[in-house]
C-alpha cells in the first residue's frame, strides 16, 4: 500500500481543487490520501464526492483531516489531525477563529510586504487564494509574480515571509497541548506535522514533544521532504522513545511546490494504528 498523510487543496493553499487532488492521488498510484486543509474543512464534501464518482475497479482511500496553526514559546508549529468529528462544536469553534484571523494576518504582511518594496496587492492575493482561505503561500505567489523573488520557496526567508522574518505579521495559532486535547476529544487523531523543518524558522524542542506525547500526541511526520535524512534519524529515535508512530508524507501542495504527491509514504501498519485510535470520523473508501 502507498499512503500519503498530508495534502492541501484549494480550500486553503493548494492549487488542486479537492476533485482534482483525487485524482491525482489516483494517477500518483496512491491507495491513502489525507486531505489537510489549513484550519478547514472545507474540501472535504467536494473531496467525498470524488472519491464515490470513481469508476469501478479504481480504489482509493480518502482520509478526512486537517493541518492546524499552533505556536508554542513564540516558535509556530503545525498539528496534523485526523479522523476528527468535524462538527463537535469546541473544536470547530477554534477552527474558526484561526481562520478568520488569518484575513486580518493576510492583509497585514501584504501592507508590510508592500513598504519593503514588493509591489504587490491584496486584490493580487486574493485572486490568487480564489475561494482558499488566504495564506503565507498565496503572498509567496505574489512575490514571484511581481518578480522579487524566482521561487515559492525563495519567498520563505528572513527577508520575507519566513517566521520572524521582515513580513511576518503573527496570528492567532492554538497552543499546541490545548490543540491535541482539542482533536482527541473530537474523536480524532494527533501528529506533530515537519517537526525539524529548521528551514522554516525555529523549531520546538524534544522537551516540548515529550510534553505533547503525554498530552495525547500520536505521532511525529518524520518523513518529509524539509528533513535531511539527520534530523530523519534522529526524529526517529525520540519517537521510539517516547512511544510515537512515525509517518511520512508529501506535504503536497500541488503547483505551489515541487514535492510530488506520493514522495513521502507511511507504513501501513502505521496507518492501521492510527485508524485504531480514531472515533470522530471513518476514512472514505471506493
Amino acid at each position: 500500500m502507498r499512503i500519503d498523510l498530508h495534502a492541501h487543496s484549494n480550500a486553503s493553499d493548494g492549487t488542486d481543487s479537492p476533485a482534482e487532488l483525487v485524482a491525482a492521488a489516483v494517477a500518483a498510484g496512491l491507495d491513502v490520501v489525507a486531505l489537510t486543509d489549513h484550519d478547514t474543512v472545507g474540501g472535504h464534501a467536494e473531496a467525498a464526492g470524488a472519491v464515490h464518482a470513481l469508476p469501478d475497479g479504481t480504489r482509493l482511500t480518502l482520509v478526512p483531516g486537517a493541518e492546524l496553526s499552533c505556536v508554542v514559546d513564540g516558535i509556530s508549529m503545525h498539528l496534523l489531525a485526523y479522523l476528527f468529528d468535524p462538527e463537535e462544536p469546541e473544536f470547530a469553534r477554534e477552527r474558526e477563529l484561526v481562520r478568520t484571523d488569518r484575513f486580518r494576518r493576510g492583509r497585514a504582511i501584504v501592507e508590510r510586504c508592500r513598504e519593503l518594496g514588493a509591489d504587490i496587492t491584496w486584490e493580487q492575493v486574493r485572486r490568487i487564494a480564489g475561494a482558499g482561505s488566504v495564506g503565507r503561500p498565496h503572498i509567496a505567489s505574489a512575490l514571484v509574480e511581481a518578480g522579487v523573488v524566482a521561487t515559492v520557496s525563495d519567498a520563505f526567508t528572513p527577508d520575507w515571509l519566513a517566521n520572524g522574518g521582515r513580513a511576518d505579521i503573527r496570528k492567532h495559532e492554538t497552543d499546541p497541548v490545548e490543540a491535541v486535547r482539542l482533536v482527541r476529544a473530537a474523536g480524532g487523531v494527533p501528529v506533530f506535522a515537519h517537526p525539524g523543518a529548521v528551514k522554516r524558522g525555529r523549531t520546538v524542542s524534544d522537551g516540548v514533544i515529550a510534553d505533547l506525547a503525554a498530552a495525547g500526541l500520536a505521532g511525529l511526520e518524520v518523513d518529509h521532504t524539509d528533513h535531511d535524512e539527520e534530523t530523519r534519524q534522529r526524529l526517529r529515535g525520540l519517537a521510539g522513545e517516547l512511544g510515537l508512530l512515525v509517518t511520512g508524507s508529501s506535504d503536497y501542495h500541488g503547483s505551489r511546490k515541487t514535492v510530488r504527491l506520493g514522495e513521502y509514504t507511511t507504513d501501513p501498519a502505521v496507518y492501521e494504528a492510527l485508524l485504531a485510535q480514531a472515533t470522530g470520523a471513518k476514512p472514505i473508501e471506493r
